[in-house]
């Protein structure tokens, strides 16, 4: 798939089917969050592959909607706040930056085979340290389900270029 395709065929996925993902799609989709771009290539995150099945329970009291725990596995982002980079003139700790740039290189990459994602910011982080057994230095930044989608997308309406580009 050429990459244009892939940036606009990617949607937010609201309903999986209960069908498995292949082993090789799974590992290429994490063999994508090895190779996303971190500050310093310090690359201080963690990728948590939760099965659905065995923790729907944990999962649901992290995120309620229903679709979270339909796809085979959820995926959660976690940043190593202390391993980060931090730009020295404000110590600004980029470690959610990075855990960012690594979820949408899994996130494209799983679209790239066929596979449905959604970014989930509005989870219950409390749930989410205890369920993953995080350390103090750990902080989950974002999850995903990763299956075969079975919901349709939404209409997204987007800005215009001239709408957010500033030329200086």
């Amino acid at each position: 798939m050429e990459f244009d395709e892939v940036i606009n065929k990617r949607y937010s996925v609201r309903g999986y089917l209960d069908k498995e993902v292949e082993k090789e799609k799974l590992d290429y989709v994490l063999k994508a969050a090895t190779i996303a771009p971190t500050g310093v290539n310090y690359q201080p995150f963690k990728v948590y592959v939760i099965d659905t099945k065995k923790n729907k329970e944990a999962l649901s009291e992290i995120y309620s909607a229903k679709w979270f725990t339909q796809a085979p596995y959820v995926l959660c982002v976690v940043a190593k706040t202390d391993e980060s980079w931090v730009r020295k003139w404000d110590n600004k700790n980029i470690s959610d930056i990075d855990a960012t740039i690594v979820m949408d290189h899994i996130i494209l990459a799983a679209t790239s085979v066929g596979l449905g994602t959604c970014y989930i910011a509005a989870f219950k982080p409390d749930k989410t340290r205890e369920f993953l057994q995080l350390e103090d230095n750990e902080e989950p930044v974002l999850f995903t389900p990763l299956g075969y989608g079975d919901a349709e997308p939404r209409e997204t309406p987007r800005k215009e270029i001239d709408e957010f580009t500033v030329y200086l």
